[in-house]
């Protein structure tokens, strides 16, 4: 008993927030592209916020329930049906043996997330349940999700009991669902946020007033290490030596040809290319929904203003976990 998957779409794996305080072991953070609609999917099923989930990319994804559960879908709209017909999204969502989940394609965002109430039943390895597929550790069995593999949940928590209790006594969904739009958007086109990176000084005047005023395009050679786009070239003033030195989520290096790259969930743990900026963290899940051809504009900010607003956006969190908790104890 458990959920089997039937296909496994472009992409599927398991993710949680990543695997922390390795790094000076060469062993990468990983974890949820979009960490924010991982968060909300769990919390709408009862778990703590840095469960393991299902991270679905693009398309083509489908599962089949083979005992009855309580997830939620967050993330990229690709479409969620069950047995053929249209479910809701960002909410809790009561599922029967035997049903299907089948993502057909993203018509918004490139990643959806699925949680499971009680969490999926997979070994944590160095602390954590993210899929690492380059180095074959985490998740299932250190792989992508594929044809026939089935997996269990863990024991539902006492909340996520109570939550499954009470949909399964329902006749329809929710009238109800998450307001999103204060913890990522799926616009094709976005200003993305970065502070100064430490080799900002070393770049051309010129070449910076063309990076902060003309788009850049995700290129089709972009996944989960790596953003490359395509723009203006970006060139230093004078060559220069430049030793391995760490890097992060959101990290902007510019390699010898000009495109700049920013560096996503499954980024290396060092780097050596100057870093002409670093994306500010709550930007990050707008930008790892974005898909390929889609449009960057960058606004530089201050590092004052970066954590600002990382703050309003936790309380918005905070505020948020908060809110379902009285949901449940009014009865959804």
């Amino acid at each position: 008993m458990g959920v089997k998957v039937l296909q496994p779409g472009m992409l599927a794996t398991i993710q949680d927030l990543g695997r922390f305080g390795l790094q000076k072991f060469g062993v990468i953070v990983g974890g949820a592209m979009d960490s924010n609609s991982l968060r909300i999917a769990n919390l709408l099923v009862g778990n703590s916020e840095g469960e393991g989930a299902l991270e679905v990319t693009l398309f083509g994804t489908s599962l089949l329930f083979e005992s009855d559960e309580l997830i939620a879908i967050t993330g990229g709209n690709l479409q969620p049906t069950i047995d053929e017909k249209e479910v809701p999204m960002w909410q809790p969502l009561f599922i029967r043996k035997g049903s299907v989940l089948k993502f057909k394609a993203a018509i918004s965002g490139s990643r959806a997330y699925v949680s499971f109430s009680g969490g999926i039943q997979v070994p944590e390895v160095m602390g954590s349940k993210s899929t690492y597929v380059r180095a074959g550790i985490g998740g299932f069995q250190g792989r992508k999700l594929q044809k026939n593999d089935v997996f269990e949940c863990n024991t539902r928590t006492e909340s996520g009991e109570d939550l499954f209790n009470q949909l399964q006594k329902k006749t329809s969904y929710l009238s109800w669902s998450v307001h999103y739009t204060p913890f990522v958007t799926f616009k094709k086109t976005q200003t993305i946020r970065i502070i100064r990176g430490s080799e900002y000084e070393r770049f051309d005047e010129e070449c910076l007033k063309k990076f902060f005023s003309t788009p850049y395009t995700i290129s089709t050679h972009s996944d989960r290490m790596g953003y490359r786009l395509e723009g203006e070239d970006v060139q230093l003033k004078e060559p220069f030596e430049l030793l391995s030195e760490g890097v992060t989520f959101g990290t902007i290096q510019v390699p010898s040809n000009g495109q700049p790259i920013i560096l996503m969930a499954d980024r290396q743990t060092t780097g050596g290319y100057p870093k002409i900026g670093q994306v500010i963290s709550v930007d990050l899940p707008s930008l790892a929904q974005m898909q390929a051809n889609c449009e960057v504009f960058f606004k530089e900010v201050t590092l004052e203003e970066a954590q600002w607003a990382l703050i309003h956006q936790e309380k918005e969190m905070n505020n948020l976990a908060f809110g379902l908790s009285i949901k449940r104890l009014h009865q959804l």
